[in-house]
């Protein structure tokens, strides 16, 4: 599994979990657009610290980083470098 298509599941599943089973695209904001809360944040930045070896002390918090598969995807590419 490549790490977007594991993004993008680990996204539906939070979604899932707070009954929303509603599709989304890539670019869809899923924070800043309410669909998921502050909460979830915490939760989206542990599995990418914990699955990807994101660190964000280094890199910084910002929620518009992680607020789409677009957006988590140009992150990990940045960290990568």
């Amino acid at each position: 599994m490549d790490h977007r298509e594991e993004l993008r599941k680990y996204l539906k599943d939070l979604l899932s979990q707070k009954g929303d089973k509603q599709p989304f695209s890539d670019d869809a904001s899923l924070l800043l657009s309410g669909r998921l809360a502050s909460v979830d944040a915490i939760e989206i930045v542990v599995f990418l610290e914990e699955k990807f070896g994101v660190n964000f002390s280094e890199v910084g918090f910002d929620q518009s980083l992680i607020d789409s598969v677009d957006a988590i995807d140009s992150l990990l590419q940045t960290v990568k470098k």
